[in-house]
């Protein structure tokens, strides 16, 4: 249900909103009465329905660190502006690039300048967002969340290297996180998702949901935003420093 007009409205910052899990997850916050600044490289689409998305919306390129300190003044200004506090950040956003044919780039093909773009928007991204917004963060007492992979405990035959080890350092950076934001008040977790149902998924990915998945099929954004949901929420308060694996049984 919305905020009642004597509770105030709570707030989320969410990368990688256009599609997929973040688009997800966008809905099912709105749905809660939940403020949700958007982040993406793409600008508002047009014929999104969602009326307050378009003054809730920033343009970012996380590839860019330049760009990524630049959207978090913005998003301080924007807070302060009305003197609402930040009560969730969502790191979503990430990049697995391919090869000219299609398949995974693994760790000999990886071009060292891929290395970076990957990093930069994996790993480096969400914690300068976190660091940047401690401040309002602490005020709210608000949590973090952190999206990992399942191909960051394993090799993937999709995922390549460069996005599956930027997974694996985005896990431990969850922990690390936890330890140092926790005594602020802020709650940081990590959710780790398998094959989910987007756009992204690659030819042959049904014979992983057969022969790896004990659920035998794929999960929903709709599963995760909720999974997301719970940990950004008074639910799981004393859930901190956690990697919660959405995959249907795939990492046993």
């Amino acid at each position: 249900m919305p905020a009642s007009g004597k509770q105030k409205r709570k707030t989320l910052v969410l990368t990688g909103a256009s599609r997929g899990i973040g688009h997800a997850t966008v809905k099912r916050f709105a749905a809660a009465g939940w403020r949700v600044i958007s982040c993406s490289r793409h600008p508002f689409p047009e014929q999104c329905p969602w009326e307050q998305g378009r003054n809730d919306h920033l343009q970012v390129d996380l590839a860019e660190a330049a760009d990524t300190a630049r959207a978090i003044n913005d998003l301080k200004a924007r807070l302060a502006e009305d003197g609402s506090e930040l009560h969730a950040l969502v790191n979503n956003a990430g990049i697995s690039p391919k090869t000219e044919r299609g398949t995974r780039l693994n760790s000999i093909e990886t071009s060292l300048d891929i290395w970076r773009h990957v990093y930069q928007v994996n790993f480096f991204a969400p914690i300068m967002l976190a660091r940047g917004l401690l401040d309002e963060l602490e005020r709210a007492q608000g949590a973090v969340v952190n999206v990992t992979s399942i191909a960051g405990s394993r090799v993937h035959p999709f995922a390549g290297s460069a996005y599956a080890t930027s997974k694996a350092a985005l896990a431990a950076l969850t922990r690390e996180m936890a330890a140092d934001f926790g005594p602020r008040g802020i709650r940081v977790n990590s959710i780790s998702p398998g094959e989910i149902d987007t756009s992204i998924l690659s030819p042959g990915t049904g014979k992983i949901v057969e022969e790896q998945i004990p659920m035998h099929r794929l999960g929903s954004p709709e599963e995760v935003a909720r999974a997301i949901y719970f940990l950004c929420s008074e639910q799981s308060s004393y859930v901190h420093g956690a990697e919660l694996h959405i995959n249907g049984g795939q990492h046993i």
